[in-house]
């Protein structure tokens, strides 16, 4: 077996927030925003990652590439630990490990033309470059991508919302890593340009052997990209799974719920039957419930979901759950009682 490009173990990421109006001397609340995330990520593969908003997505996207601090284990497949790297020593990997923004215009510098802005990186990490040597590149990337280049000097606000896309995915690309994060790239986009932007990633990721690690909230989007699925929950890990066992026999209540209401294309097909319902809102994270977090709107919550935390646990399909397995159809109507009152 080949290793894996990265291997995470116990990711924690904590923000310490001072209370609003307090005294000086007030200790601050923690607010644990990632509590222990571990999974692994293959050469050449897609990692989809799934959850409400506010579940520590983006957060632990942020916490791979070192924008925000984080303890536990990163380790890269030279065997450094990324997040035990000083900001000097992480410049090392950044070419290797490249970010796609949520925000297509807003992540791009309106005072850059493309060029400028798709050759920065190279300029950075590959300062031998001769001027000509970079313009092709750029020229070649743009065109890789979808680009005219003969675009190459107009600036940001020039381009569509697909097209600004297509600038950070060549920015990402050009200094060829080995993996790119990918913070719901096409969530503000148009339906069908959401499609262009997803095939024009799986088309590169094949062509180039990049590993993705793909943050959306679309589960359909999701499960056309990605080789394997890992679904949060306030910062932990619930599930994770190859995409079609997770799709096809999910074992969490929480993955089951996320499931059942993703639409189905089909007129006759009864939404509202087979929604699962959750149980009142989302916990704040600055509290989180005891033991299994998911437990205050889990219809399966028995006695010992709120004293013990559940193991992530499992061959290749690992579920975090002391009673896995689908909901029974009694399961649901209590669920669904519960939330009609």
């Amino acid at each position: 077996m080949t290793r894996p490009l990265l291997d995470v173990r116990d990711l924690r990421v904590t923000f310490h927030i001072r209370r609003e109006g307090g005294l000086p001397w007030t200790p601050p609340r923690a607010l644990h925003a990632v509590g222990g995330v571990d999974f692994t990520l293959n050469p050449g593969e897609t990692l989809g990652v799934v959850g409400e908003s506010g579940c520590g997505k983006s957060t632990l996207a942020r916490a791979l590439i070192g924008l925000v601090p984080a303890t536990g284990q990163a380790e890269w497949i030279d065997g450094r630990d990324l997040l035990a790297l000083t900001p000097r020593q992480m410049m090392t990997y950044r070419a290797d490990i490249q970010m796609v923004f949520q925000d297509p215009l807003a992540s791009l510098n309106p005072r850059m033309t493309v060029g400028q802005i798709i050759a920065e990186p190279l300029t950075t990490h590959h300062p031998g470059l001769s001027r000509a040597e970079v313009k092709d590149r750029v020229r070649a990337m743009m065109q890789k991508v979808g680009l005219l280049p003969n675009q190459i000097n107009r600036y940001p606000h020039e381009f569509s919302g697909g097209q600004c896309q297509r600038i950070g995915i060549a920015r990402a690309l050009i200094v060829e890593p080995k993996l790119i994060i990918c913070d719901e790239p096409v969530s503000a986009l148009d339906v069908s340009i959401q499609a262009q932007v997803i095939n024009l990633l799986i088309r590169l990721q094949r062509e180039l052997g990049l590993a993705l690690v793909f943050i959306a909230h679309d589960l359909s989007v999701v499960r056309h990209i990605s080789d394997r699925v890992m679904v949060l929950y306030l910062g932990k890990v619930m599930e994770i799974a190859a995409s079609d066992d997770l799709y096809s026999d999910p074992q969490h209540p929480y993955t089951q719920a996320l499931l059942s209401a993703v639409p189905v294309p089909d007129p006759d097909f009864d939404a509202v039957a087979h929604v699962v319902p959750l149980a009142g809102d989302l916990p704040s994270p600055l509290a989180p419930p005891s033991g299994c977090v998911f437990r205050t709107r889990c219809p399966r919550a028995q006695p010992a979901c709120a004293d013990q935390v559940p193991a992530l646990t499992g061959d290749d399909h690992l579920t975090a759950c002391h009673f896995p397995g689908p909901l029974t159809a009694e399961e649901i109507a209590r669920a669904r009682r519960v939330e009609a009152a």
